[in-house]
Protein backbone atom coordinates (compact mmCIF):
# COMPACT_ATOMS: atom_id res chain seq x y z
CA UNK A 1 0.00 0.00 0.00
CA UNK A 2 1.13 3.38 -1.12
CA UNK A 3 2.17 5.98 2.12
CA UNK A 4 1.07 9.65 1.00
CA UNK A 5 0.68 11.22 4.14
CA UNK A 6 2.59 11.96 6.85
CA UNK A 7 0.30 10.21 8.85
CA UNK A 8 1.07 6.87 7.45
CA UNK A 9 4.37 6.96 7.57
CA UNK A 10 3.42 7.38 11.71
CA UNK A 11 1.79 4.32 11.30
CA UNK A 12 4.41 2.54 9.70
CA UNK A 13 6.74 3.57 11.83
CA UNK A 14 4.68 2.64 15.21
CA UNK A 15 4.23 -1.03 13.34
CA UNK A 16 8.49 -1.59 12.66
CA UNK A 17 10.02 0.37 15.62
CA UNK A 18 10.42 -1.63 19.00
CA UNK A 19 7.46 -0.38 21.59
CA UNK A 20 9.95 0.62 23.64
CA UNK A 21 11.93 3.20 20.90
CA UNK A 22 8.19 4.19 19.71
CA UNK A 23 7.05 4.88 23.06
CA UNK A 24 10.72 7.33 23.37
CA UNK A 25 9.78 9.14 19.72
CA UNK A 26 6.29 9.64 20.83
CA UNK A 27 6.24 10.58 24.03
CA UNK A 28 4.74 13.76 25.96
CA UNK A 29 4.58 15.21 29.42
CA UNK A 30 2.38 13.52 31.72
CA UNK A 31 -1.47 13.37 30.48
CA UNK A 32 0.77 14.00 26.77
CA UNK A 33 -2.54 17.05 26.57
CA UNK A 34 -0.16 19.89 25.11
CA UNK A 35 1.65 16.84 22.84
CA UNK A 36 -2.02 16.14 21.02
CA UNK A 37 -3.23 19.94 21.27
CA UNK A 38 0.07 20.88 19.40
CA UNK A 39 -2.13 18.78 15.88
CA UNK A 40 -5.77 19.38 17.21
CA UNK A 41 -5.16 23.02 17.31
CA UNK A 42 -4.21 23.68 13.59
CA UNK A 43 -8.16 21.91 12.71
CA UNK A 44 -10.16 24.68 14.37
CA UNK A 45 -7.98 27.46 12.63
CA UNK A 46 -10.21 28.00 9.08
CA UNK A 47 -8.06 29.39 5.22
CA UNK A 48 -10.48 32.37 3.20
CA UNK A 49 -8.92 31.43 0.38
CA UNK A 50 -8.88 33.73 -3.15
CA UNK A 51 -9.85 33.23 -6.29
CA UNK A 52 -8.53 34.34 -9.77
CA UNK A 53 -4.96 34.63 -8.95
CA UNK A 54 -3.10 32.83 -11.34
CA UNK A 55 -0.95 30.53 -9.29
CA UNK A 56 0.58 29.10 -12.80
CA UNK A 57 3.88 29.84 -11.50
CA UNK A 58 5.05 29.25 -7.92
CA UNK A 59 7.66 30.78 -5.42
CA UNK A 60 8.36 28.61 -2.09
CA UNK A 61 11.54 30.20 -1.71
CA UNK A 62 12.02 31.73 2.24
CA UNK A 63 15.32 33.24 3.86
CA UNK A 64 16.19 32.46 7.34
CA UNK A 65 18.81 34.14 8.88
CA UNK A 66 20.01 35.94 5.58
CA UNK A 67 20.42 32.35 3.86
CA UNK A 68 17.91 31.11 0.74
CA UNK A 69 16.28 27.76 1.44
CA UNK A 70 14.04 26.13 -1.11
CA UNK A 71 10.80 26.46 1.32
CA UNK A 72 9.41 27.02 4.67
CA UNK A 73 9.77 24.15 6.26
CA UNK A 74 13.02 23.08 8.37
CA UNK A 75 14.37 19.98 10.32
CA UNK A 76 13.43 19.96 14.21
CA UNK A 77 15.99 19.05 16.98
CA UNK A 78 15.75 15.27 17.53
CA UNK A 79 17.24 13.08 19.36
CA UNK A 80 18.74 9.64 18.65
CA UNK A 81 18.40 8.99 15.36
CA UNK A 82 20.30 5.92 15.11
CA UNK A 83 17.89 4.18 16.78
CA UNK A 84 15.68 4.50 13.94
CA UNK A 85 18.48 4.33 11.32
CA UNK A 86 21.61 2.87 11.15
CA UNK A 87 23.17 6.14 9.65
CA UNK A 88 21.00 8.27 12.07
CA UNK A 89 21.88 12.15 11.75
CA UNK A 90 24.02 11.81 9.03
CA UNK A 91 21.27 11.09 6.80
CA UNK A 92 19.44 13.51 7.68
CA UNK A 93 22.11 16.02 6.93
CA UNK A 94 22.42 14.04 3.62
CA UNK A 95 18.28 14.56 3.17
CA UNK A 96 18.35 18.55 4.61
CA UNK A 97 21.63 19.10 2.08
CA UNK A 98 19.46 17.50 -1.02
CA UNK A 99 16.35 19.82 -0.41
CA UNK A 100 18.43 23.11 0.51
CA UNK A 101 16.71 23.49 4.36
CA UNK A 102 17.88 23.82 7.39
CA UNK A 103 18.77 21.24 9.41
CA UNK A 104 18.69 21.88 12.86
CA UNK A 105 21.07 19.43 14.90
CA UNK A 106 20.54 18.09 18.48
CA UNK A 107 22.93 18.14 21.33
CA UNK A 108 21.81 14.25 21.95
CA UNK A 109 22.77 12.92 18.47
CA UNK A 110 23.71 9.55 18.13
CA UNK A 111 26.12 10.83 15.42
CA UNK A 112 28.86 13.84 16.14
CA UNK A 113 28.97 17.64 15.02
CA UNK A 114 32.20 16.46 13.08
CA UNK A 115 30.33 13.57 11.30
CA UNK A 116 27.03 15.47 10.79
CA UNK A 117 29.20 18.20 9.12
CA UNK A 118 31.30 15.55 7.33
CA UNK A 119 28.23 13.90 5.71
CA UNK A 120 26.78 17.05 4.02
CA UNK A 121 29.39 19.78 3.73
CA UNK A 122 27.75 22.40 1.80
CA UNK A 123 24.45 21.60 4.12
CA UNK A 124 22.69 24.71 5.90
CA UNK A 125 22.89 23.58 9.40
CA UNK A 126 22.46 25.13 13.41
CA UNK A 127 22.99 23.81 16.18
CA UNK A 128 20.25 23.11 19.03
CA UNK A 129 22.44 23.59 22.59
CA UNK A 130 21.63 22.84 26.51
CA UNK A 131 23.54 25.07 28.82
CA UNK A 132 25.16 22.24 31.68
CA UNK A 133 25.83 22.54 35.17
CA UNK A 134 29.52 22.01 33.80
CA UNK A 135 29.59 25.22 31.30
CA UNK A 136 32.60 24.07 29.89
CA UNK A 137 30.67 21.17 28.12
CA UNK A 138 28.22 23.97 26.53
CA UNK A 139 31.19 26.44 25.34
CA UNK A 140 33.43 23.21 24.13
CA UNK A 141 30.50 22.42 21.66
CA UNK A 142 29.51 25.92 20.61
CA UNK A 143 33.46 26.08 19.82
CA UNK A 144 33.53 22.87 17.99
CA UNK A 145 30.10 23.81 16.59
CA UNK A 146 31.32 27.10 15.00
CA UNK A 147 34.73 25.09 13.48
CA UNK A 148 32.25 22.93 11.81
CA UNK A 149 30.32 25.31 9.84
CA UNK A 150 27.17 25.42 11.88
CA UNK A 151 25.34 28.80 11.44
CA UNK A 152 23.40 29.49 14.04
CA UNK A 153 22.98 28.27 17.87
CA UNK A 154 19.52 27.24 18.94
CA UNK A 155 19.48 27.76 22.82
CA UNK A 156 17.04 25.39 24.33
CA UNK A 157 14.93 27.04 27.16
CA UNK A 158 12.66 25.01 28.07
CA UNK A 159 14.02 22.24 29.47
CA UNK A 160 15.61 23.25 33.51
CA UNK A 161 14.44 19.52 34.25
CA UNK A 162 13.73 17.06 32.12
CA UNK A 163 9.61 16.41 31.64
CA UNK A 164 8.14 13.59 32.92
CA UNK A 165 7.62 11.03 30.58
CA UNK A 166 5.04 8.52 31.99
CA UNK A 167 5.94 5.67 29.02
CA UNK A 168 9.63 6.18 29.50
CA UNK A 169 9.42 5.55 33.07
CA UNK A 170 7.40 2.34 32.69
CA UNK A 171 9.80 1.33 30.07
CA UNK A 172 13.24 2.15 31.97
CA UNK A 173 14.28 3.79 28.69
CA UNK A 174 17.94 3.72 28.09
CA UNK A 175 19.76 3.86 24.99
CA UNK A 176 20.94 0.79 23.17
CA UNK A 177 24.26 -0.07 24.53
CA UNK A 178 25.58 0.21 21.01
CA UNK A 179 24.51 3.71 20.73
CA UNK A 180 25.43 7.00 22.90
CA UNK A 181 25.23 10.30 22.69
CA UNK A 182 28.46 11.22 20.17
CA UNK A 183 28.67 14.77 21.34
CA UNK A 184 29.70 13.78 24.43
CA UNK A 185 31.72 10.74 23.85
CA UNK A 186 34.21 9.48 26.37
CA UNK A 187 33.64 12.68 28.67
CA UNK A 188 31.28 10.93 30.98
CA UNK A 189 32.89 7.28 30.84
CA UNK A 190 33.90 7.57 34.91
CA UNK A 191 30.67 8.83 36.18
CA UNK A 192 28.69 7.07 38.59
CA UNK A 193 25.35 8.19 38.88
CA UNK A 194 22.40 6.95 37.10
CA UNK A 195 21.63 7.80 33.23
CA UNK A 196 19.09 10.12 31.99
CA UNK A 197 18.96 9.89 28.26
CA UNK A 198 21.92 8.72 27.36
CA UNK A 199 23.95 11.38 29.90
CA UNK A 200 24.06 11.64 33.85
CA UNK A 201 21.16 12.46 35.63
CA UNK A 202 21.18 16.17 36.74
CA UNK A 203 23.60 17.57 34.04
CA UNK A 204 21.21 20.42 32.73
CA UNK A 205 21.72 23.43 34.72
CA UNK A 206 18.42 24.87 36.35
CA UNK A 207 19.57 27.87 37.25
CA UNK A 208 19.74 29.15 33.52
CA UNK A 209 17.92 32.95 33.01
CA UNK A 210 18.66 35.62 30.90
CA UNK A 211 21.76 36.77 31.96
CA UNK A 212 23.27 33.68 30.84
CA UNK A 213 22.69 34.89 27.25
CA UNK A 214 24.68 37.70 27.35
CA UNK A 215 27.22 34.67 28.31
CA UNK A 216 26.65 32.75 25.48
CA UNK A 217 27.04 35.80 23.28
CA UNK A 218 30.50 36.46 24.80
CA UNK A 219 31.57 32.90 23.34
CA UNK A 220 30.05 32.62 19.71
CA UNK A 221 29.70 35.44 16.71
CA UNK A 222 26.64 32.83 15.31
CA UNK A 223 23.80 33.99 15.47
CA UNK A 224 21.96 33.03 18.89
CA UNK A 225 18.03 31.84 18.56
CA UNK A 226 15.71 30.95 21.53
CA UNK A 227 13.63 28.05 21.59
CA UNK A 228 10.98 27.00 23.67
CA UNK A 229 9.47 31.00 23.78
CA UNK A 230 5.45 31.01 24.20
CA UNK A 231 4.53 34.47 25.60
CA UNK A 232 4.57 37.45 24.80
CA UNK A 233 6.53 38.71 28.36
CA UNK A 234 9.46 36.40 27.25
CA UNK A 235 9.20 36.61 23.25
CA UNK A 236 10.05 41.20 24.47
CA UNK A 237 12.73 39.71 26.68
CA UNK A 238 14.51 37.93 23.97
CA UNK A 239 14.45 40.86 21.91
CA UNK A 240 16.15 43.30 24.86
CA UNK A 241 18.64 40.52 24.92
CA UNK A 242 19.88 40.46 21.61
CA UNK A 243 19.08 37.55 20.39
CA UNK A 244 18.34 37.10 16.57
CA UNK A 245 15.34 34.68 16.60
CA UNK A 246 12.62 32.94 18.69
CA UNK A 247 11.26 29.32 18.25
CA UNK A 248 8.05 29.14 19.39
CA UNK A 249 7.98 25.84 20.64
CA UNK A 250 6.47 23.53 23.74
CA UNK A 251 9.44 21.01 23.00
CA UNK A 252 7.11 18.50 21.06
CA UNK A 253 4.87 18.49 24.30
CA UNK A 254 6.98 16.91 25.94
CA UNK A 255 7.71 19.50 29.06
CA UNK A 256 5.22 21.03 30.41
CA UNK A 257 1.58 19.72 30.14
CA UNK A 258 -0.82 22.40 30.25
CA UNK A 259 0.66 24.80 28.16
CA UNK A 260 -0.23 26.35 24.82
CA UNK A 261 0.01 24.71 21.50
CA UNK A 262 2.66 25.86 19.75
CA UNK A 263 0.52 28.01 16.70
CA UNK A 264 -2.24 29.55 19.67
CA UNK A 265 1.02 31.09 20.99
CA UNK A 266 2.46 32.20 18.01
CA UNK A 267 0.35 35.45 17.07
CA UNK A 268 1.19 37.30 20.48
CA UNK A 269 4.48 36.79 20.18
CA UNK A 270 4.92 38.14 16.49
CA UNK A 271 3.04 41.08 17.53
CA UNK A 272 4.80 41.88 20.30
CA UNK A 273 8.47 41.01 18.03
CA UNK A 274 6.87 43.35 15.51
CA UNK A 275 9.40 42.22 13.06
CA UNK A 276 12.71 42.74 15.01
CA UNK A 277 13.78 39.59 15.40
CA UNK A 278 12.24 36.70 13.26
CA UNK A 279 9.84 33.94 14.92
CA UNK A 280 9.65 30.37 13.53
CA UNK A 281 7.42 27.68 15.13
CA UNK A 282 7.65 23.65 15.49
CA UNK A 283 5.41 21.20 16.74
CA UNK A 284 2.76 20.15 15.09
CA UNK A 285 2.71 20.47 11.75
CA UNK A 286 1.59 17.60 9.64
CA UNK A 287 0.14 19.04 6.24
CA UNK A 288 0.75 21.56 3.77
CA UNK A 289 -2.49 23.58 5.29
CA UNK A 290 -0.59 23.40 8.73
CA UNK A 291 2.75 24.84 6.95
CA UNK A 292 0.16 27.82 5.44
CA UNK A 293 -1.52 28.60 8.85
CA UNK A 294 1.85 28.94 10.59
CA UNK A 295 3.32 31.41 8.03
CA UNK A 296 0.24 32.99 7.46
CA UNK A 297 0.06 33.74 11.52
CA UNK A 298 3.81 35.35 11.12
CA UNK A 299 6.33 32.63 11.59
CA UNK A 300 9.30 32.54 9.03
CA UNK A 301 9.43 29.38 8.76
CA UNK A 302 8.30 26.10 10.31
CA UNK A 303 10.15 22.72 12.00
CA UNK A 304 9.32 19.39 12.13
CA UNK A 305 10.67 16.39 14.44
CA UNK A 306 8.92 13.55 14.26
CA UNK A 307 8.56 13.28 10.76
CA UNK A 308 11.42 13.12 9.97
CA UNK A 309 12.38 9.95 12.12
CA UNK A 310 9.20 8.18 10.61
CA UNK A 311 10.77 8.25 7.36
CA UNK A 312 14.13 6.96 8.84
CA UNK A 313 12.14 4.07 10.08
CA UNK A 314 10.58 3.53 6.56
CA UNK A 315 14.11 3.73 4.89
CA UNK A 316 15.08 1.15 7.44
CA UNK A 317 12.46 -1.34 6.53
CA UNK A 318 12.69 -0.59 2.70
CA UNK A 319 16.32 -1.60 2.15
CA UNK A 320 17.77 -3.24 5.24
CA UNK A 321 20.68 -2.16 6.47
CA UNK A 322 22.07 -0.99 3.01
CA UNK A 323 23.54 2.66 3.38
CA UNK A 324 21.42 5.67 1.52
CA UNK A 325 22.86 8.43 0.73
CA UNK A 326 19.68 10.94 1.20
CA UNK A 327 16.77 10.40 3.26
CA UNK A 328 14.80 11.77 0.44
CA UNK A 329 15.18 8.62 -1.78
CA UNK A 330 12.11 8.04 0.95
CA UNK A 331 8.97 9.95 -0.06
CA UNK A 332 8.32 10.43 3.72
CA UNK A 333 9.82 14.18 3.90
CA UNK A 334 9.82 14.85 0.04
CA UNK A 335 6.63 14.93 0.09
CA UNK A 336 6.44 18.29 2.91
CA UNK A 337 7.64 20.59 0.07
CA UNK A 338 5.20 19.07 -2.47
CA UNK A 339 2.20 19.35 0.79
CA UNK A 340 2.86 23.10 1.03
CA UNK A 341 3.45 24.02 -2.52
CA UNK A 342 -0.29 22.49 -3.30
CA UNK A 343 -2.03 24.09 -0.72
CA UNK A 344 -0.88 27.26 -1.44
CA UNK A 345 -1.83 27.10 -4.90
CA UNK A 346 -5.50 26.13 -3.83
CA UNK A 347 -5.15 28.97 -1.48
CA UNK A 348 -4.74 31.52 -4.09
CA UNK A 349 -1.00 32.12 -3.60
CA UNK A 350 1.82 31.82 -5.95
CA UNK A 351 4.59 33.09 -3.57
CA UNK A 352 4.65 32.99 0.37
CA UNK A 353 3.93 36.88 0.04
CA UNK A 354 1.01 36.72 -1.41
CA UNK A 355 -0.81 34.64 1.12
CA UNK A 356 -0.94 37.55 3.53
CA UNK A 357 -3.36 39.43 0.49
Amino acid sequence: MSLVCLSDFEVYAKEHLPKTTWDYYAAGADECCTRDDNLMAYKRIRLRPRMLRDVSVTDTRATIQGMEISFPIGIAPTAFHCMAWHDGEMSTARAAEAMNTCYIASTYSTCSVEEISAAAPNGFRWFQLYVYRNRKLSEQLVHRVEANGYKAIVLTVDVPYTGKRRNDIRNNFKLPPHLKVKNFDGIFEDHTEAEVYGVPANSLDPSICWKDIYWLQSLTRLPIIIKGILTKEDAELAVEHGVQGIIVSNHGGRQLDGGPATIDALSEIVDTVQGRIEVYLDGGIRTGSDVLKALALGAKCVFIGRPVVWGLVYKVAEISLRSTGTLFSSPSFRMIPEMKLSTTSEFGAASLEDQYI
